[in-house]
């Protein structure tokens, strides 16, 4: 059997990343097995449904590079005649009914007696008895006749008051739920016959082939009842695997309403996040590779290690703050992306720190011609302290542009130190200007002469240097910083800083 998953978001928002990771461990699961990764989109609520939140969904899963469907993209609200028509055929079998009860009308004396009597019941511990319905065993003659003089009505399955539904959950094993304790579900909605969510979902996974519905925790409850369902058209019910919820600080579910941004995943792409870095941390909320006990996974370990048994059935919690911007995300996320940022590959590193200089208006066409050598080096020797890509144009702006800010802090540490800086910066620059070849080497022994000719120690020229240069208090070797900002930048930079002594 060829295993057939599907991500099936509804496009009423963003990509929330508790969605991003249910698409990504479907994505992994295909992958591994074999099988084919599909894609569905819940549009069925035309209210709320916009075409800019399925944009938004497929360039988020582009982004995080699992956009490789199989197949042709589904959308729901293009298959609400199938839904309707398997709600008619199971009429047709006497699986289901027409139910003719009015809106808002209240119930009449023999229903009224029917619930006095199912909360007795239920008081006295026997069970519920949803099934106190006066149409559930209507003649078929008057049910056609009722809906063909255009009486409106609803459709209900028949879910028996004996038995009970089980399946093992592939994360969070066997589950059994009494029929007792499900209400005879609404198939389609009275008036439009419009079809509910749980009729049309396991139809269209009927159509898809799906085999294996790997979705969040939530849906835990939907799947008895869309198992009596599957029983009633007489199909094959899939496997099902629930995934652990993401959960906030508070130990409250993970929400767009009420987390904001923080929760899509576009605001990772927004704010410099590399995708493999992103999919990665995503990949480890909830799952782990069992004893390879590794953090740090490519794409093809990811496909490897990935297994519904190394799902946790724990929720995660996703740590962040709203009260402290250096906690704006959780820290492992933000390490993770750093790691990334730091070890990986130049050649892969190199055209996303040039889309992040392009959309600064940083980028110029000679760092793709003769300078190229100039900026790998430059990328290379100034990632290593960087978290996002947006540090390429913060903390690294003065490499790729004269005009960039002094952090102040840096300013009071390293050129208020020595009111004798005023005076040294300048004459620094001007043994600079004359060094020749301009190298690390060469640019270091020119500062170190210079700080013992004048009596002071070298350390105060490097780090006053490296304010002036860079604008930080800290950053890499100062001397690797003298050669690629250049010996005639470099100097203008000492005479510049000397203002601020």
């Amino acid at each position: 059997m060829t295993v057939r998953v599907r991500f099936a978001p509804s496009p009423t928002g963003y990509l929330h990343i508790g969605a991003a990771r249910t698409a990504l461990f479907n994505w992994l699961y295909a992958r591994k097995e074999g099988g084919k990764f599909l894609l569905r989109v819940e549009d069925t609520d035309l209210q709320r449904s916009t075409d800019e939140s399925t944009r938004s969904i497929l360039e988020g899963l582009a982004w995080l590079g699992i956009s490789d469907y199989d197949e042709e993209i589904v959308f729901q609200s293009q298959s609400a005649d199938k839904h309707r028509e398997a709600a008619a055929r199971l009429v047709r079998e006497g699986k289901a009914y027409r139910d003719f009860t009015p809106k808002g009308e209240r119930a009449d004396s023999n229903v009224k007696q029917e619930i006095a009597e199912r909360a007795r019941a239920q008081s006295e511990g026997s069970g519920t008895d949803h099934r106190a319905n006066p149409y559930r065993d209507l003649p078929p003659e008057e049910s056609e006749r009722r809906a063909a003089a255009g009486e409106p009505y609803a459709v209900r399955l028949k879910v028996s008051p004996e038995g009970r539904t089980s399946f093992a959950d592939a994360v969070y094993g066997e589950q059994t739920r009494d029929h007792s304790e499900i209400e005879d579900l609404v198939l389609l909605r009275s008036g439009d016959l419009s079809p509910l969510y749980n009729l049309s979902v396991v139809v269209d996974d009927i159509e898809m082939g799906i085999t294996h519905v790997i979705r969040g925790q939530d849906h835990l409850t939907n799947t008895h009842k869309q198992i009596l369902i599957y029983e009633a058209l007489g199909a094959r019910v899939p496997v099902f695997a629930h995934l652990p919820l993401i959960l906030a600080p508070n130990k409250a579910k993970l929400s767009k309403r009420k987390h904001g941004e923080v929760v899509s995943l576009t605001t990772y792409r927004d704010r410099g996040f590399i995708p493999a870095a992103f999919r990665n941390y995503l990949a480890l909320l909830g799952w782990s590779p069992g004893e390879e006990n590794k953090e740090l996974m490519s794409l093809e370990e990811l496909k490897s290690l990935f297994s519904l048994e190394g799902v946790h059935r724990s929720n995660a919690v996703f740590n962040f703050s709203d009260s402290d911007p250096r906690q704006w995300t959780d820290q492992k996320a933000l390490w993770m992306n750093a790691e990334y940022v730091r070890t990986m590959p130049l050649e892969e590193l190199l055209p996303m720190a040039r889309g992040e200089l392009e959309s600064a208006g940083l980028w110029r066409p000679e760092y793709g011609a003769e300078r190229a050598d100039w900026l790998g080096r430059t990328v290379e020797l100034i990632r290593q302290r960087f978290i996002t890509l947006k540090d390429f144009t913060g903390q690294g702006r003065a490499y790729f542009s004269d005009e960039f800010e002094l952090d102040p802090a840096a300013v009071a540490k390293n050129l208020k130190k020595d009111a004798a800086l005023g005076e040294l910066l300048p004459a620094l620059a001007e043994r600079v200007e004359a060094v020749e070849p301009w190298n690390v080497e060469t640019a270091e022994h020119a500062l170190r002469a210079f700080a013992e000719e004048r009596g002071v120690k070298a350390g105060l020229l490097i780090n006053a240097s490296r304010t002036a240069l860079t604008g930080q208090a800290v950053g890499p070797s100062m001397f690797d910083v003298f050669e690629v900002v250049g010996r005639e930048r470099s100097a203008a930079r000492l005479r510049s800083a000397a203002q601020f002594v």
